[in-house]
């Protein structure tokens, strides 16, 4: 690793918000180009920079810096051209001359430790001798951290987070508990934190440690979709996870529970365990749909039948009877359920709801979990749809958590709501709906109850339904149109445990049989790349869409992945590419959003801003800056200019997870039929996999493994407590 001492002489470029930074330096009389996470860096300071020169194919040759020192200046005229440099608020050229000129070299010193001697200078209130001082607090604050992170191989912009965070006490606070980075900083694991633990000598059984890894455990737990764990499992884990004793696991518990950190609630059978967020939010959602359970609307029978029949007159249509039902429930209750497969009719319900609430004057809305659901909702409905968290107005502060301007304070204005895809809402997001939920007005959940759970911690529409405390109504009959689809057909046939029909060549479901893992994904690359444009004329890129069930095995995410990039959006020399840790992105190439990101900004054509971009949001990379590092995505109707520490929430999107493509309806899908492993070889995910297709369906494999998804129907339990507290009276 190279080592060189540098005077910055101009900051090109700086992200305040992660602190990379692109600087001129002067060295030993040479200019040069500086590149890396240097958060504050100012002109006239002189930082000791290790790291390695690099050759830029635009801008030449640059050092790439890993860490550095600052080292603040110590002469008069360096430290008059550091204050003038716009680093710090109310002091310009004339200003910062004032200030050398009175203090001399102890100027740094009287802006630390005796700030309002500044008011000495003309032109400097009270006010701004503390907003210089605290700006100078804060540079020296993150200076330090930046010094204490690199100690421990943590990225700079670990540090400007760790900051914002923690405040100017953050150094001792996490040289006094290093574990508080897992336990408040996104990005930063637990073993991570651990790691800087044992090295600072903290032993494995100290409170600080067990206390924040049993909040690690209670975590993943969360994201697998528990929204809590059993008391003996919590238990158990927390000893063989930290390799600490069994008893001393067992009183750690027991003494977060104590403190409230946790909740401990009797489940009968046994003690489940909560954190306090997932444990009030069941509360919440609970107590609020037993409360709109209670609430019936007075409606004219004999005006409720007039009304459905006009819509049936007007729309060319004769309901069914469970049709007519759910239409006529709508009338009555405050909240209701309408649940079906494919091809039900659900659409035909959402659509007619909206035209007759609309004909008597109320104002309704529309939400789906994700943007591409809530695309299709009004593309399908003619009617504007927005995703929950634009409906509710997410908040940029809220990093990771749901906080939105719409609330119990705050309820959104309608009198009708209908939420699609229920299957995908979690616990968290409909203990936020519900707060914003307006008094007096319908809530009308739509979902496929067979499909997968969502994502994210709980098993709201599936507890909703087996609790019998809302009117259901559950949606059996396929219509005729739907009949002549064989991908519906066959959806419902998997959903019954029946093997599908295939190989119909006047149809839309397919078998393209494969024996191995080569075999097969060479078979679904060509698939992609040829056989299917050149047959259906459809786009490989944006309409066709292979679903696997699994990451990291021969049929997995990350294998297809690579093997579709090389054959759609293959190397090319002067292309600009940008390597990651997981894979390599190019321009051209199909990317998934991986994580909720609400503070992230972006823009439309039209000039419209916002920010947020969500979990399973899929757009194509259009450029990629390596001298700012900054990967632009095109979405659907917006653009983000991610920065390259932020491409850890991007990942490849030729081919997702099952899981990922909840929500979302492609022209094309393919899916690899080969042995994986049994917990994910299951009835239900298959139906969720094929009830994404709207054109065709291509299994590749073995037919004796659609078998044995058809065969295990045994859904993984998610340990959730809303069934429970929606039956309690």
């Amino acid at each position: 690793m190279d080592k060189i001492k540098v005077t910055i002489e101009e900051v090109i470029y700086e992200n305040p918000a992660n602190g990379y930074s692109v600087v001129d330096c002067s060295s030993d009389g040479n200019l040069l180009t500086l590149t890396g996470y240097m958060p504050g860096v100012a002109p006239g300071e002189n930082v000791l920079a290790y790291g390695e020169w690099t050759t830029h194919p635009e801008y030449g040759e640059q050092f790439k810096v890993e860490y550095y020192e600052k080292i603040m200046p110590t002469e008069e005229r360096d430290i008059e051209r550091y204050l003038s440099s716009g680093v710090l608020p109310h002091i310009g050229k004339s200003t910062a001359a004032k200030i050398v000129e009175k203090f001399g070299v102890d100027a740094f010193d009287i802006i630390e430790h005796n700030h309002l001697r500044l008011t000495e200078i003309s032109g400097i209130s009270q006010r701004k001798a503390d907003e210089i001082y605290k700006a100078y607090v804060e540079q020296v604050g993150v200076k330090e951290l930046v010094m204490l992170f690199q100690k421990f191989g943590l990225s700079p912009a670990y540090a400007v987070k760790a900051y914002k965070k923690l405040g100017a006490g953050a150094k001792n606070l996490i040289l006094e508990n290093p574990y508080i980075l897992s336990d408040c900083i996104n990005g930063i694991t637990f073993q991570t934190a651990d790691k800087i633990g044992t090295e600072m000598g903290i032993p494995k059984e100290s409170p600080k440690r067990i206390y924040s890894g049993i909040r690690s455990i209670m975590m993943n737990c969360a994201y697998n979709g528990h929204t809590f764990v059993p008391l003996s499992s919590i238990v158990a884990m927390t000893k063989a996870n930290l390799e600490i004793d069994g008893g001393v696991a067992e009183d750690a518990v027991s003494d977060l529970i104590f403190k409230g950190v946790l909740i401990k609630e009797d489940f009968g059978d046994f003690e489940g365990i909560y954190l306090e967020s997932y444990y009030n939010a069941e509360r919440y959602v609970a107590k609020r749909l037993r409360e709109l359970s209670g609430v019936c609307f007075e409606m004219n029978p004999d005006e409720v039948e007039e009304l459905i029949d006009k819509t049936e007159k007007s729309q060319g249509i004769d309901f069914a009877e469970s049709q007519r039902d759910a239409i006529r429930q709508s009338f009555y209750n405050s909240a209701m359920v309408i649940t079906g497969g494919p091809g039900t009719g659900k659409t035909t319900i959402i659509n007619s709801i909206i035209k007759i609430m609309k004909s008597l004057g109320k104002k309704v809305a529309l939400a789906a979990p994700t943007g591409r659901a809530a695309k299709r909702m009004s593309e399908v409905s003619g009617e504007e749809a927005k995703t929950i968290h634009r409906l509710l107005e997410n908040m940029p502060e809220g990093d990771e958590v749901n906080l939105f301007a719409r609330n119990e304070h705050n309820r959104l204005d309608c009198d009708v709501l209908i939420v699609d895809e229920m299957s995908m809402v979690d616990i968290t997001l409909m203990d936020s709906l519900l707060k914003a939920f307006p008094v007096g007005a319908r809530l009308i959940m739509v979902g496929d109850a067979d499909q997968l759970p969502s994502v994210g911690a709980g098993n709201v529409l599936r507890d909703i339904i087996e609790s019998d405390s809302l009117v259901c109504i559950k949606l059996k009959e396929i219509f005729r149109q739907a009949k002549e689809s064989m991908i519906i057909v066959n959806a419902h046939r998997i959903n019954n445990g029946e093997f599908p029909y295939l190989n119909d060549k006047d149809n839309d479901f397919f078998l393209v049989s494969r024996e191995t893992p080569e075999e097969t994904c060479s078979a679904i690359v060509d698939l992609c790349a040829n056989r299917i444009p050149k047959s259906y004329g459809v786009d490989s890129m944006s309409q066709i869409q292979v679903l696997t069930p699994t990451r990291k095995t021969a049929i997995g995410v990350q294998y297809l992945n690579a093997l579709l990039q090389d054959a759609l959006n293959p190397r090319r020399a002067s292309a600009v590419e940008k390597k990651t840790a997981s894979c390599t992105f190019r321009v051209g190439d199909k990317v998934m959003q991986i994580k909720n990101n609400y503070t992230i900004e972006w823009e439309k054509e039209d000039g419209e801003k916002g920010t947020g971009v969500f979990n399973g949001d899929v757009g194509f990379i259009t450029f990629i800056d390596n001298r700012n590092k900054k990967v632009t995505v095109q979405y659907e109707e917006k653009t983000v200019n991610y920065d390259f520490i932020q491409l850890e929430e991007l990942e490849l999107a030729y081919a997702v997870t099952v899981h990922k493509s909840q929500g979302s309806e492609f022209d094309v899908i393919i899916i690899p039929m080969l042995e994986t492993h049994r917990l994910l070889m299951t009835r239900n995910l298959l139906y969720t996999a094929v009830t994404r297709a709207k054109r065709l369906v291509i299994l590749v494999g073995r037919e004796e493994i659609i078998g044995e998804y058809i065969r295990n129907d045994n859904i993984q339990r998610r340990y959730s407590g809303l069934k429970d507290k929606l039956s309690f009276s």
